[in-house]
C-alpha cells in the first residue's frame, strides 16, 4: 500500500521559512515524479514544484521561483519542500503526490495517483 505522509506545517510570519517533508512508503521510490500542490480555500489547488526522483529534473511554479526548493533524500524515500520569503498568499493545505514513471505535465494534479493528507501552512502578515 503506497502511503505519502506530510510533515513540516505550521505558522510563520511574513518573510519567514518553512520546510515541509513527505515520506514515501510502499513502492519503489526510484523512477518517479514527486510533486507538492497546495490548495487553498475557495481556489483550484496548484502545482507548486516537483522532482522526477531518478535522474533529478525539478519544476517549479512561477509564483514560488526562487523562494522554494524542492530536494529529494533517496535513502530515506523522502522529499522535501524548502520555503523561504514566504508571503501571506502561500498560506493553504500542502499536498505531497506521487506518480510513477515521466508524466507530461508536473503541474497537473491530476497526472498523480497518490496522495497525502496535507499539511496547513499559514503565512501571517
Amino acid at each position: 500500500q503506497v502511503q505519502l505522509v506530510e510533515s513540516g506545517g505550521g505558522s510563520v510570519q511574513a518573510g519567514g521559512s518553512l520546510r515541509l517533508s513527505c515520506a514515501a512508503s510502499g513502492y519503489t521510490y526510484s523512477s518517479n515524479c514527486m510533486g507538492w500542490f497546495r490548495q487553498a480555500p475557495g481556489k483550484e489547488r496548484e502545482g507548486v514544484a516537483a522532482i522526477y526522483t531518478g535522474g533529478g529534473s525539478t519544476y517549479y511554479a512561477d509564483s514560488v521561483k526562487g523562494r522554494f526548493t524542492i530536494s529529494q533524500d533517496n535513502a530515506k524515500n523522502t522529499v522535501y519542500l524548502q520555503m523561504n520569503s514566504l508571503k501571506p498568499e502561500d498560506t493553504a493545505m500542502y499536498y505531497c503526490a506521487a506518480v510513477r514513471g515521466w508524466i507530461k505535465n508536473p503541474a497537473a494534479s491530476y497526472e498523480y495517483n497518490y496522495w497525502g493528507q496535507g499539511t496547513q501552512v499559514t503565512v501571517s502578515s
